[in-house]
């Protein structure tokens, strides 16, 4: 798929599940398999909201838990956006992260993946960990990063 294009651009049109599922095609299916899947790892979706910098609505995973003293906590854990028959989960760690991330067991695509990631920031460098998910096969890599995520903010 060379021809990737970011989906849901339009600030008037608020996303739907039928807008999304059009815009997937195919890994529709895998897509909602994502969103039932997240609910085990106790994660949930915020709203969608558009963001202006980046001209799209995005969505973000929230890991959400009261403490023992009943304080409401939310960690973010990912960032979601919809792309023409693909859907992008992204993390962001600290680079100095990215020794513990190349041992957690995920498949060797992925680690490739994580290990050729140029870090981003100037003086607090992070690691964007961005998977391009367009088969089944990827999820389990990306709630393998999420439970890591959940631990190492």
């Amino acid at each position: 798929m060379d021809n990737k294009q970011q989906l849901l651009r339009d600030a008037s049109v608020k996303p739907t599940a039928e807008l999304i599922a059009e815009g997937l095609g195919k890994v529709n299916t895998t897509y909602t398999k994502f969103l039932k899947e997240l609910k085990k790892y106790n994660i949930s979706l915020m709203d969608w909201r558009f963001y202006n910098d980046g001209k799209a609505w995005l969505t973000k995973g929230e890991h959400k838990w009261v403490t023992a003293r009943g304080t409401n906590k939310v960690k973010p854990i990912f960032w979601l956006s919809i792309w023409n028959e693909s859907f992008k989960v992204s993390f962001n760690f600290s680079e100095k992260k990215r020794d513990e991330l190349l041992t957690l067991p995920i498949s060797q695509t992925a680690k490739e993946m994580i290990n050729a990631t140029e870090p981003n920031g100037k003086t607090a460098k992070y690691l964007p960990v961005i998977f391009d998910v367009s088969e089944e096969g990827q999820l389990d890599d990306i709630f393998v990063v999420a439970e890591f995520r959940k631990e190492n903010i």
